[in-house]
Protein backbone atom coordinates (compact mmCIF):
# COMPACT_ATOMS: atom_id res chain seq x y z
CA UNK A 1 0.00 0.00 0.00
CA UNK A 2 1.22 3.58 -1.06
CA UNK A 3 -0.18 6.53 -0.13
CA UNK A 4 0.38 9.73 -1.71
CA UNK A 5 0.06 13.79 -0.47
CA UNK A 6 0.92 16.46 -3.36
CA UNK A 7 1.96 19.92 -2.54
CA UNK A 8 3.12 22.76 -4.18
CA UNK A 9 0.42 23.92 -6.16
CA UNK A 10 -1.00 27.67 -6.26
CA UNK A 11 -1.48 30.61 -8.32
CA UNK A 12 0.92 31.89 -10.58
CA UNK A 13 1.60 34.17 -13.39
CA UNK A 14 2.14 33.32 -17.27
CA UNK A 15 5.65 32.97 -17.58
CA UNK A 16 6.61 31.66 -13.96
CA UNK A 17 7.18 28.60 -12.46
CA UNK A 18 6.24 25.95 -9.95
CA UNK A 19 7.75 23.35 -7.99
CA UNK A 20 4.98 20.28 -7.02
CA UNK A 21 6.11 17.95 -4.60
CA UNK A 22 4.86 14.49 -4.09
CA UNK A 23 5.04 12.49 -0.66
CA UNK A 24 5.09 9.05 -0.23
CA UNK A 25 4.61 6.49 2.50
CA UNK A 26 5.32 2.62 2.12
CA UNK A 27 8.74 0.70 1.77
CA UNK A 28 7.79 0.15 -1.58
CA UNK A 29 7.73 3.69 -3.29
CA UNK A 30 11.51 3.45 -4.75
CA UNK A 31 10.24 0.16 -6.42
CA UNK A 32 7.32 2.05 -8.72
CA UNK A 33 7.42 4.03 -11.59
CA UNK A 34 5.87 7.54 -11.00
CA UNK A 35 3.54 10.09 -12.86
CA UNK A 36 1.91 13.10 -12.92
CA UNK A 37 -1.47 13.65 -14.70
CA UNK A 38 -3.13 16.55 -14.39
CA UNK A 39 -6.91 17.28 -14.83
CA UNK A 40 -8.61 20.51 -16.38
CA UNK A 41 -12.28 21.85 -15.47
CA UNK A 42 -14.19 19.71 -18.22
CA UNK A 43 -11.86 17.79 -19.85
CA UNK A 44 -10.41 14.18 -19.12
CA UNK A 45 -7.65 13.76 -16.87
CA UNK A 46 -4.22 13.37 -19.35
CA UNK A 47 -0.62 12.18 -18.60
CA UNK A 48 2.13 15.02 -18.27
CA UNK A 49 5.26 13.45 -16.95
CA UNK A 50 6.59 10.24 -15.99
CA UNK A 51 9.75 7.96 -14.64
CA UNK A 52 10.74 5.22 -14.04
CA UNK A 53 11.87 3.34 -10.20
CA UNK A 54 15.34 4.19 -11.53
CA UNK A 55 15.12 7.56 -12.27
CA UNK A 56 16.75 6.43 -15.16
CA UNK A 57 13.86 6.82 -17.69
CA UNK A 58 11.79 10.03 -18.12
CA UNK A 59 8.54 10.89 -20.32
CA UNK A 60 7.03 14.06 -21.06
CA UNK A 61 3.84 14.64 -22.87
CA UNK A 62 4.45 16.88 -25.89
CA UNK A 63 2.55 19.79 -24.47
CA UNK A 64 5.00 20.04 -21.22
CA UNK A 65 8.57 18.82 -23.11
CA UNK A 66 11.40 21.37 -22.60
CA UNK A 67 9.72 23.14 -19.90
CA UNK A 68 8.71 20.86 -17.14
CA UNK A 69 10.93 18.57 -15.21
CA UNK A 70 10.40 15.46 -13.25
CA UNK A 71 12.74 13.82 -11.07
CA UNK A 72 12.46 11.61 -7.60
CA UNK A 73 14.14 11.37 -4.50
CA UNK A 74 13.86 7.37 -3.60
CA UNK A 75 15.52 8.24 -0.23
CA UNK A 76 12.94 9.94 0.77
CA UNK A 77 9.77 8.78 -0.90
CA UNK A 78 9.50 12.09 -2.98
CA UNK A 79 8.70 12.73 -6.38
CA UNK A 80 8.72 16.63 -7.58
CA UNK A 81 7.63 18.00 -11.07
CA UNK A 82 9.20 21.57 -11.85
CA UNK A 83 7.00 23.36 -14.28
CA UNK A 84 8.65 26.48 -15.95
CA UNK A 85 7.24 28.87 -18.53
CA UNK A 86 3.63 28.17 -17.13
CA UNK A 87 0.71 28.69 -19.50
CA UNK A 88 -3.07 29.64 -18.82
CA UNK A 89 -3.14 25.97 -20.73
CA UNK A 90 -1.43 24.51 -17.46
CA UNK A 91 -4.09 25.03 -15.60
CA UNK A 92 -5.52 22.25 -13.57
CA UNK A 93 -5.48 19.54 -10.80
CA UNK A 94 -2.18 17.86 -10.89
CA UNK A 95 -2.26 14.32 -9.57
CA UNK A 96 0.83 12.10 -8.32
CA UNK A 97 0.56 8.62 -8.83
CA UNK A 98 2.79 5.17 -8.70
CA UNK A 99 2.65 2.27 -9.74
CA UNK A 100 4.24 -1.02 -11.87
CA UNK A 101 4.21 0.82 -15.10
CA UNK A 102 3.34 4.40 -15.98
CA UNK A 103 0.89 2.95 -19.28
CA UNK A 104 -0.95 1.28 -17.11
CA UNK A 105 -1.24 3.29 -13.92
CA UNK A 106 -4.54 4.71 -14.86
CA UNK A 107 -5.95 1.18 -13.65
CA UNK A 108 -3.53 -0.03 -11.49
CA UNK A 109 -1.78 2.51 -9.83
CA UNK A 110 -1.69 4.38 -6.48
CA UNK A 111 -3.02 8.13 -6.67
CA UNK A 112 -3.11 10.81 -4.53
CA UNK A 113 -6.13 13.62 -4.20
CA UNK A 114 -4.41 16.56 -6.17
CA UNK A 115 -2.87 19.30 -6.04
CA UNK A 116 -4.65 23.08 -8.10
CA UNK A 117 -2.27 24.34 -10.63
CA UNK A 118 -3.93 28.17 -11.81
CA UNK A 119 -2.07 30.52 -13.82
CA UNK A 120 -3.74 33.10 -14.63
CA UNK A 121 -2.66 35.93 -17.95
Amino acid sequence: QVQLLESGGGLVQVGGSLRLSCAASGRTFSRYSTAWFRQAPGKERKFVAGISWSGSGTYYADSVKGRFIISRDNANNTVHLQMNSLKPEDTAVYYCAVGPSITTMTSNGYWGQGTQVTVSS
